[in-house]
């Protein structure tokens, strides 16, 4: 038999035809007596919430309502109030805390991007107390979609949450290995971030010079690998202004992205960890570089070099955003004029 052919399995019964529910009242959704947009609800769905509305009119915590919630979700697994009722009916019947994380292993997988999901999960955990496993699960979603919001937002939580260093100790090897998959994830950029300098001080991070110098080679050699990737430009910005380090000191890494590459040269061969050259296949001049240099002549009060960068960059090598570019020399020229004033007045 084909499987045109083969017959499609049968919906499930409604609660309204099942003996078992029978001393249950469904309550109907109410309504305007003449809505302008009423809402056509599938049978089956609309069925199960009146069923639910019935059930929590009488405050029911059984083993049926885990059924009848698990239908609702399964069709709706945005539906916050009901989320909470199964939650508070596994609380109230002692349910096997296991046996929920396994379906909600399933459903996580299946509905990713609706946050009740793990809101539910948190909660479990919460009460479960058994992280390490579940970094493992998130790396599972996370190789589902790698830039999954509610995804990355749970792993921070189970990590702040239980903040054990058996949990943190696995977590930039983690980041590591997401970024040479593809270095302009800009998710694990922000969780290395995260991990690094919003989270506290991690065992063997405590001289902090040493770390500031181990994220600025590990970005900069992220740069060089790929000069035109903004996400590592931007973990390099955010490594300075969270250190107060003057942007001014990485600029004898940042000057050679900024010009042409030479006709028939190739990249230096010398390796140099502090400041390494762009690799042999990047494209040069490289507009992030450029926009990072006027920063640094603006920290250094060179306005006439940074206005000229900014007028390069307009003109020639990012005209798409070439009003962005002009608004800003605009600014400069303009701030420069009005500096003499403010130091008379």
């Amino acid at each position: 038999m084909s499987k045109d052919e083969r017959s499609e399995e049968p919906p499930p019964k409604l609660f309204s035809a099942r003996e078992e529910w029978k001393d249950v009242k469904p309550i109907e959704q109410t309504e305007l007596s003449n809505p302008l947009v009423p809402i056509f609800y599938p049978p089956e769905y609309k069925d199960a919430l009146d069923y639910f509305r019935g059930i929590v009119a009488t405050e029911e915590r059984s083993e049926r309502v885990l059924e009848l919630t698990e239908r609702i979700i399964r069709m709706n697994p945005a539906h916050y109030s009901v989320w909470q009722y199964r939650y508070e009916t596994l609380m109230a019947l002692n349910s096997s805390l296991e046996k929920e994380i396994r379906l909600m292993d399933e459903l996580a997988l299946a509905h990713m991007k609706f946050y009740q999901v793990w809101h539910h999960r948190k909660l479990l955990m919460m009460k479960h107390k058994r992280p390490l496993a579940e970094l493992s699960f998130i790396a599972k979603v996370l190789a589902m979609d790698v830039k999954n919001y509610h995804t990355w937002a749970y792993r921070q939580w189970l990590l702040t949450y239980f903040d054990d260093d058996e949990l943190w100790r696995y977590e930039l090897p983690f980041v590591d290995l997401l970024l040479k998959e593809d270095v302009r994830n800009n998710s694990a950029w922000h969780h290395r971030f995260f991990v690094v300098f919003d989270s506290g001080v991690r065992d063997g991070d405590e001289d902090r010079a040493m770390v500031i110098r181990r994220e600025l080679s590990y970005s900069k050699q992220k740069i060089a690998l790929a000069p035109n990737n903004l996400s590592a430009w931007n973990y390099l910005r955010g490594v300075l202004n969270k250190t107060g380090t003057k942007f001014g000191s990485v600029k004898s890494f940042v000057i050679p992205y900024t010009l042409p590459r030479e006709e028939g040269a190739s990249a230096e061969e010398v390796l140099d960890l502090d400041n390494p050259s762009p690799s042999s296949y990047a494209t040069l001049p490289c507009a992030l570089a450029m926009e990072f240099l006027v920063d640094v002549y603006e920290e250094e009060g060179e306005l006439n070099r940074a206005v000229e960068l900014l007028t390069s960059l307009a003109e020639e090598h990012d005209t798409m955003r070439k009003r962005y570019w002009d608004y800003r020399a605009k600014n400069i020229i303009g701030n420069a004029a009005a500096a003499p004033t403010s130091a008379n007045s």
